[in-house]
């Protein structure tokens, strides 16, 4: 089908990817865990992170430290912003996409 890609300053941003390991560190609280999740390496993952949340001018993504479970990692809230926001582009394009389709089998 195709692909949405945002870019910023020249730079990959976001796409279907990036939100998909932003998703999983939300879910899983940890880098490490959602690297694994996602069949990548922890390096390639904190990468991405590092990426995103120089380009977003604030952070997506936070570590924590400490604390009696130990440190973790968390979404801002204009990480999960960012989220909704390229979820529902992507949901438009695919309807576009479906539309073109659509027309074009008549």
């Amino acid at each position: 089908m195709g692909s949405i890609w945002i870019v910023c300053d020249g730079h990959a941003f976001l796409g279907r990817g990036r939100v998909s390991l932003l998703e999983e560190i939300d879910t899983t609280g940890s880098i490490s865990q959602a690297a694994r999740h996602m069949g990548m390496s922890y390096k390639k993952a904190w990468r991405l992170v590092q990426a995103m949340n120089e380009l977003a001018g604030d952070p997506l993504v936070v570590r924590t430290s400490g604390g009696t479970g130990g440190g973790g990692t968390v979404l801002t809230p204009k990480g999960r912003e960012m989220i909704a926001t390229f979820r529902a582009i992507d949901a438009q394009y695919r309807a576009f996409l479906d539309e073109v389709m659509r027309r074009t089998e008549l």
